[in-house]
């Protein structure tokens, strides 16, 4: 059976499909599945072993372009595809498997796509409150799967592969010190400063990290250098030797290895979030105005920390440089707390195995 997955255009996204990836190989073992997705996702489909072919999309997240989305199906009709499974709910994303001829369709409704796909699900979103149940349930017929209770258990949540040798060699690479355990910060967020833990507090944790023989390594993308040039910029200056900005440094590729290589993760609700919790690192995940209650962190190995219900959207927050107050509020001791917890844990359960 060949397979053709149109995925998602965001990192969270991407990576709770690898649970509709997995779930499809574990029916149908020998199945082969293809992922068109933007390019940028090539590294995180790269380390998904169920996916054969990672298909670029050349076309924007906002672009109709008819013609080029039907020349682009019509040069798929050889590859023989005997099913499509359209993540996105918009009505162009449906377009390329529709031109591609592929007999079996599959998606929930979205935007109007009567006709374009051919096993057309209906959505109660309160019978699958969870994105990553909504990507599952496609795997299987709406006569067996009407509702998440119905969906076998346990869900085979995303689950990236890294060496051991690339994890060595990009640490070097980047200068990490080997003596020293790394903590992985994820400082960033999309959609403004609301969703970002103050870098003052990001720094107060890193420099009782620090203190305690930890050393710090800081991601995101070249947008989130400068909030990763305050924090260090905030630490004891015989302390800055042991924090490293690779913010804006490392393509994605080299930051899911270092993220992979480090002993934990403490990150705002990001893509990079999402990252870390597929490649089984203890977690720690700090939640403001937006909600972990539909997309969160998939891991056993996380801890969510987050002090008001309910979803805000809220791009800036009221307080002083934008942040959110709910944030503010969660101290740098709770984290440590939290962090112990999850690094104990982890080292009982490695020493178990």
């Amino acid at each position: 059976m060949k397979i053709l997955v149109i995925g998602p255009s965001w990192v969270g996204d991407m990576m709770m499909s690898q649970s509709l990836y997995r779930t499809l190989k574990a029916a149908h073992p020998d199945a082969v599945i293809d992922v068109m997705a933007p390019a940028w996702c090539r590294p995180l489909l790269s380390r998904m072993p169920e996916v054969n072919d990672a298909l670029a999309m050349p076309l924007g997240h906002g672009a109709l372009a008819l013609g080029e989305r039907r020349r682009l199906g019509r040069t798929l009709r050889d590859k023989g595809y005997d099913r499509a499974y359209v993540l996105p709910n918009s009505f162009k994303s449906a377009l390329v498997p529709f031109f591609a001829a592929i007999k079996n369709r599959i998606g929930w409704r979205g935007e109007m796509r009567y006709g374009l796909l051919n096993d057309l699900r209906v959505l109660d979103k309160a019978a699958f409150p969870l994105m990553v149940e909504r990507y599952v349930a496609l795997a299987y017929d709406t006569s067996r799967i009407s509702r998440a209770a119905d969906l076998p258990q346990p869900l085979l949540w995303p689950a990236l592969q890294v060496s051991e040798a690339e994890k060595r060699a990009t640490a070097a690479e980047f200068g990490l010190r080997p003596e020293r355990p790394v903590i992985g910060f994820c400082p960033g967020a999309e959609f403004g400063p609301a969703k970002r833990w103050p870098h003052y507090h990001y720094a107060a944790l890193a420099q009782k990290l620090i203190d305690r023989g930890f050393q710090i390594a800081l991601f995101g993308s070249a947008k989130d250098r400068e909030t990763g040039e305050d924090i260090l910029q905030t630490l004891q200056p015989h302390s800055r030797e042991n924090c490293s900005n690779l913010a804006g440094s490392t393509q994605l590729e080299q930051a899911v290895i270092l993220l992979a290589h480090c002993r934990a993760v403490v990150s705002n609700d990001s893509g990079l979030m999402h990252i870390a919790a597929a490649l089984d690192r203890p977690l720690v995940a700090l939640y403001g105005p937006s909600s972990p209650d539909f997309t969160p962190p998939l891991s056993h190995k996380v801890r969510v920390i987050r002090l008001i219900t309910g979803y805000h959207k809220v791009r800036k927050g009221d307080a002083e440089q934008g942040y959110h107050q709910s944030l503010i509020d969660i101290t740098p001791e709770r984290v440590i707390s939290e962090l112990d917890t999850l690094l104990a844990e982890n080292q009982e359960s490695e020493c178990g195995s």
